[in-house]
């Protein structure tokens, strides 16, 4: 149990009755080691002395001449290794925006309280707090080179993992996301984002494509002898969209493989704009026309999200994972979210829930009518022969935890 009296809090606030409140209630719950300042110098000044330096600090936004946000900024620039309370009375998307910034520095979070404060709510934040963890050395993501990467996929370095995919209403599962790691002889499984984008650069997506696909195929067959009934997704790169031979790529690799195009889903992700659009349109329009599952990833993050939709004839619309974990208790996320699901509901898409984390994600999911989900809540990515074993878990938790609509 940590002892109230040691921890060192400092309260910056422009408004002297404020910081007599804040105070009254910290001396209150045991907090006496608390300084009060009402400008962001003075503050500073507690910070850089190393017999004053908080250890907490609830922090006020609008403030004169330095405000809140400036004020992060030279903590960082202090290395400040304390948690943060921001308490202002601004409105929740400002305290939100505020609360993203921290984190983004790295500065532990505790949350944040509206003005007027009230004590329950201070002091269920500060039960929150913890000594701060030693540092850990910052390492940086190794970057592999074009001639390496050509080598792991002529090689055979690349491996598939599948995450799945499972009905919201049934908690049937409908299918799976193909996932490419890169098994190093050294460094182990390297993941998409330290090679996809060198692939990208130099003209090497289309033979990693052509791997992952035929892997992703050819694992497909053999669950519908295995008399599993699964829809295999892969993600297609926009470059991938930039030749017209890629439509006859997927068509004759499907065939070879001895597989239904309407058990192949591709997932076309928008981070880049495409290049001549009237070849990805072609692309994308021959492969619906023979009855491949087209599904626009990452909706909402990217370039000309609703132009895509108008254009493309997907039939499926993956809700970014960034818009659906905590949109149960997160205004902003929820009205995007919302307004995604009710896109595909009003376009006859099926809708796809990326991101679903906890419980609280899920029951969002069945209240709300999505179609499908996929996340950590339900399966991480397993490997192909993980799969079969991973069903029947799953059917037992449906069971056990009641997750059925």
């Amino acid at each position: 149990m940590i002892d109230a009296s040691t921890i060192k809090i400092l309260i910056l606030d422009d408004e002297q009755f404020m910081l007599k409140l804040l105070a009254r209630m910290l001396a209150n719950q045991g907090f006496t080691s608390v300084v009060c300042c009402d400008n962001g110098r003075d503050a500073l000044m507690q910070v850089d002395n190393q017999a004053t330096r908080p250890d907490l600090i609830l922090l006020d936004l609008n403030m004169p001449e330095m405000d809140g946000i400036e004020f992060v900024r030279y903590l960082v620039d202090r290395q400040f290794t304390g948690s943060l309370i921001l308490v202002s009375g601004e409105d929740e998307r400002m305290l939100r925006t505020a609360e993203k910034l921290v984190q983004a520095h790295n500065i532990p979070m505790l949350g944040y309280l509206q003005k007027p404060v009230k004590p329950e709510a201070l002091l269920a934040m500060l039960a929150l707090w913890a000594p701060p963890l030693p540092a850990k050395p910052f390492k940086v993501k190794k970057v592999y080179d074009v001639e390496e990467i050509g080598a792991a996929i002529k090689e055979g370095a690349l491996i598939n993992y599948y995450q799945p995919k499972v009905s919201v209403a049934s908690c049937a599962v409908i299918g799976v996301e193909t996932l490419v790691r890169w098994n190093h002889p050294v460094d182990g499984l390297i993941f998409p984002d330290q090679f996809i984008g060198v692939a990208e650069a130099n003209g090497l997506i289309n033979d990693l494509t052509r791997v992952v696909l035929t892997q992703a195929f050819a694992q497909e067959k053999k669950w519908q002898q295995a008399g599993l009934e699964l829809r295999v997704a892969v993600n297609v790169s926009m470059d991938n969209l930039a030749s017209l031979d890629f439509q006859d790529l997927v068509v004759d690799l499907a065939a070879k493989a001895g597989i239904s195009p309407h058990k192949v889903v591709l997932e076309v992700t928008e981070s880049q704009l495409m290049g001549d659009m009237r070849v990805s349109l072609e692309i994308l329009s021959r492969l619906r026309l023979k009855r491949f599952h087209l599904s626009i990833d990452d909706f909402g993050t990217g370039h000309s999200s609703l132009a895509q939709l108008r254009d493309i004839p997907f039939d499926e619309l993956k809700i970014d994972q960034g818009f659906v974990h905590h949109a149960w208790k997160n205004e902003t996320l929820r009205a995007i979210y919302d307004t995604s699901l009710a896109l595909a509901k009003q376009l006859n898409m099926e809708s796809v829930a990326e991101g679903v984390e906890d419980r609280d994600d899920w029951e969002l999911l069945r209240r709300t009518g999505c179609n499908l989900a996929q996340g950590n809540f339900i399966s991480k990515p397993l490997l192909a022969e993980e799969i079969p074993a991973w069903i029947e878990v799953w059917k037992q938790r449906v069971q056990t935890e009641k997750l059925q609509t």
